[in-house]
């Protein structure tokens, strides 16, 4: 990347185009468009991404200003509130997500060798769900409750990166364990997820699969205790058990063996009861396994601190969804940059340093080469931190 190049510019040859023009080939986006590609379309919402851009009015008026400089960030047709609306509302939301599902690929090649608080060889997944809330009169197409709108992204985190590797969009009256029957599960693999996720049936396709769960129990789960394990209490493990399901429907939900494990945490003195199909990894492994759950909770904060997807563009369905995997799209892509560069900095920290430079024409590298990252606000305890 030479110097003449704006930082804006500089991020975008980071995506891969001939990927794009695939995606809306796919699904017939440039139909009877002349002048506003959807290529047009994701370098303005990203461009709103990652200036923080407040409504499609402030996108049209800080792009305007820089008329001049548009060509060089790639776009060529004329931005205008008007046309970004209408492109935000008919192009297929299907382009930007089948894109975003490129960049997480690719992304999580380069992240597969990253450590996570466990050392595990399989690949470890983080499942749960994050509601966002709407307003009723606006978007009544989104259903919740009686008097509620939301939508749900229902996410799937690998925990070698934080990087999502499934994400699925729903009206928020969708209910987190439904979410299961949509999923491939990857043989070997340990899925982690909270009781919300508890049906057995569901858990069971799961083992089928060859893959592996780590759950928590309820309270009325019916059980029959067939053997004991040892264990050291000094490490939290209170009780290792093979337990058979003895519910009237949860043993025909479930009828092979399962691994009950009684923890209590050292630090908040609370007993947590794990259920999971692993017979192999020690029980004090399967408590820690849990505990990085929260990852997956961290990344939801985050991308809801930093991230325009609580603040719409558009009022369909189309355009939200649209809205939210570009909004993914550039998560991900600032996350490649970060590892294909080298960078040591926090993601928060160079999103705010590319909120602000987008206009420059100075080299992405040294830009962010030149700066001491340690007293960056980035990194205090109330900012989140996932990279």
């Amino acid at each position: 990347m030479h110097i003449g190049k704006m930082v804006f510019a500089q991020l975008i040859e980071f995506v891969p185009v001939r990927e794009f023009r695939k995606c809306v080939k796919r699904y017939q986006g440039e139909r009877r468009v002349r002048k506003f590609s959807c290529w047009d379309q994701f370098l303005c919402m990203a461009f709103a991404q990652l200036t923080f851009r407040e409504s499609l009015r402030d996108i049209e008026a800080c792009l305007r200003t820089k008329r001049k400089k548009l060509y060089h960030f790639g776009i060529r047709g004329r931005v205008a509130r008007s046309t970004l609306a209408r492109a935000n509302d008919r192009r297929d939301w299907r382009i930007y997500q089948d894109f975003a599902l490129v960049l997480i690929r690719e992304a999580r090649t380069l992240y597969s060798q990253d450590p996570f608080s466990v050392t595990l060889e399989n690949a470890t997944y983080a499942l749960d769900s994050t509601t966002i809330d709407l307003c009723l009169a606006v978007f009544p197409w989104a259903t919740f409750r009686a008097t509620k709108v939301a939508v749900k992204l229902h996410t799937v985190l690998d925990l070698r990166g934080n990087i999502p590797s499934v994400i699925v969009i729903s009206c928020g009256n969708l209910h987190d364990v439904n979410i299961l029957d949509q999923l491939h599960f990857e043989a070997g693999a340990i899925y982690i997820m909270d009781r919300g996720y508890l049906d057995f049936a569901r858990l069971y396709r799961i083992t089928k699969s060859s893959a592996f769960f780590v759950t928590r129990s309820k309270s009325n789960t019916q059980f029959r205790r067939l053997r004991s394990h040892k264990t050291d209490r000094s490490t939290g493990v209170i009780a290792d058990q093979a337990v058979r399901l003895s519910g009237v429907t949860t043993q025909d939900d479930y009828p092979d063996n399962i691994r009950r494990i009684v923890y209590r945490d050292l630090t908040t003195d609370k007993r947590l009861v794990f259920l999971t199909n692993n017979f192999l990894l020690s029980a004090k492994t399967i408590a820690d396994l849990y505990k990085a759950r929260w990852q997956i909770e961290l990344f939801f904060k985050w991308i809801k601190q930093h991230l325009r997807i609580k603040a719409f563009f558009g009022t369909s369905e189309n355009a939200v969804r649209a809205q939210i995997w570009i909004a993914v799209s550039v998560y991900v892509l600032v996350a490649i940059v970060k590892k294909k560069l080298g960078l040591d900095q926090s993601l928060y920290a160079m999103l705010q340093i590319l909120s602000v430079s987008t206009f420059e024409k100075t080299p992405i590298l040294s830009m962010f080469s030149d700066l001491d990252d340690t007293n960056n606000g980035g990194d205090t305890d109330n900012q989140l931190n996932l990279f």
